[in-house]
């Protein structure tokens, strides 16, 4: 399986009825990533708190950047890379999962309804989870995956090699895999939407 290939139509049908009916998830499907940018920008009222995830996805499609330099929202992610102090970035990580908005990217969306999201630190995994007031993931439809054996595979064999050698090249250390969170049901109506779109994007 080539796991950067964009899935094909019917498999992006499966996984909107199957968000929908078993896992409370509302996918909303665009054709390409300009779609897809001005869908999600419509998504966010001005002047929302909104946490980016980072994402290679988020910054394909352009909204990092707009986040970034725009002045329609209060850009958090902004503000933990402002802070240089290790123990005081912790403390407003915690602040910011409970953004108004959580935007980031996921690693698999499973045929069968589960969500695969990887972290090295964990530190974003709580405002997707419970913390955020409104969650919305920003994937390409190369994450669509069969079943939960084939995800744990894109995560270790395709994810996370193209994701060590992109912090490599920014004179990081590398990218290690720390913690998953497998979203099976969102309690919450409404509260996490996914923005699907027609084209390979991220990792």
């Amino acid at each position: 399986m080539n796991f950067g290939d964009a899935a094909s139509e019917s498999s992006i049908q499966q996984v909107r009825k199957v968000l929908s009916e078993r896992t409370n998830v509302k996918a909303l499907i665009f054709d390409d990533h300009n779609d897809g940018l001005r869908g999600l920008k419509n998504m966010i009222p001005k002047g929302s708190n909104v946490y980016t995830g980072p994402s290679e996805t988020l910054n394909q499609i352009g909204f990092t950047e707009h986040v970034r330099e725009s002045d329609d929202y209060i850009d958090l992610r902004a503000r933990v890379l402002a802070e240089p102090d290790y123990d005081k970035r912790r403390d407003i990580r915690r602040e910011v999962s409970t953004a108004d908005f959580f935007v980031a990217s996921v690693h698999a969306i499973v045929e069968t309804g589960e969500v695969v999201i990887v972290s090295g630190s964990g530190s974003q995994l709580a405002g997707y989870a419970a913390g955020a007031r409104n969650v919305i993931w920003v994937a390409g439809s190369n994450k669509i995956v069969p079943n939960m054996d084939i995800a744990m595979r894109r995560v270790r064999e395709h994810s996370l090699p193209l994701e060590d050698a992109r912090m490599k090249s920014t004179g990081a250390a590398g990218s290690a895999i720390g913690k998953i969170l497998i979203v099976e049901r969102e309690s919450v109506e409404g509260r996490i939407r996914l923005v699907l779109i027609r084209e390979s994007l991220g990792f």
